[in-house]
């Protein structure tokens, strides 16, 4: 295991980026080119992991090389309710709808991890259940006009003012923002990966 592996966020996700920062790991970001699209018949799960495992690919092709010390992170995350996938909304009609599918119910937050090297591959699957308040349309409306819900899969940022619409989680915190920092630091221990460096040396 290396000492000095380096890692490179496949992502231009900066709710990912300031996770990273929050343990104070050194980085680097890239922002790798792969299609979004899930394939007939192929599950969420599958769905994410590949895109993950694709999103590392393409970091390390970006900044790796051929060296055996740098590490690429791919992650992918989907809100489920029931069977259904969000993604982020594409109006105020489409927000509303999401919101009242998860008002006083509960959903899934599921996050594919990949973090892989030339030579080694580490990957995992986290799910977070998150139950929502009763919410009214004021209140959807009251959100919806805050800005915060357009880029957001799912409609919210639990990380953000979404936050007064969560009555309860049950598994990782991080996982709903993005990256499940409980199953990613043991990956970057195997790794050689540093965290609780000088926060400068984070990019």
């Amino acid at each position: 295991m290396p000492a000095d592996s380096r890692l490179v966020l496949a992502s231009a996700s900066p709710r990912r980026a300031a996770l990273l920062a929050q343990i104070a790991v050194p980085f680097t970001a890239v922002t790798p080119s792969v299609p979004e699209q899930q394939r007939p018949d192929e599950s969420p799960q599958d769905y994410i992991q590949r895109l993950a495992h694709d999103k590392a690919a393409a970091g390390l092709a970006i900044a790796g090389g051929p060296d055996p010390a740098v590490w690429a992170l791919g992650a992918d995350t989907v809100v489920l309710a029931g069977d259904q996938v969000l993604e982020k909304p594409r109006d105020f009609a489409d927000f509303e709808a999401m919101m009242q599918c998860l008002s006083g119910a509960e959903h899934s937050v599921l996050t594919a991890v990949c973090l892989r090297s030339q030579t080694r591959q580490f990957n995992r699957l986290v799910e977070t259940r998150v139950r929502f308040r009763h919410l009214n349309r004021g209140q959807i409306e009251a959100y919806w006009h805050t800005g915060e819900p357009v880029d957001k899969a799912g409609g919210y940022g639990i990380q953000g003012l979404g936050a007064a619409l969560v009555a309860s989680i049950s598994g990782s915190y991080s996982n709903v923002v993005g990256l499940p920092l409980e199953a990613l630091v043991p990956m970057l221990e195997k790794a050689g990966i540093p965290y609780w460096q000088e926060r400068e040396a984070s990019a």
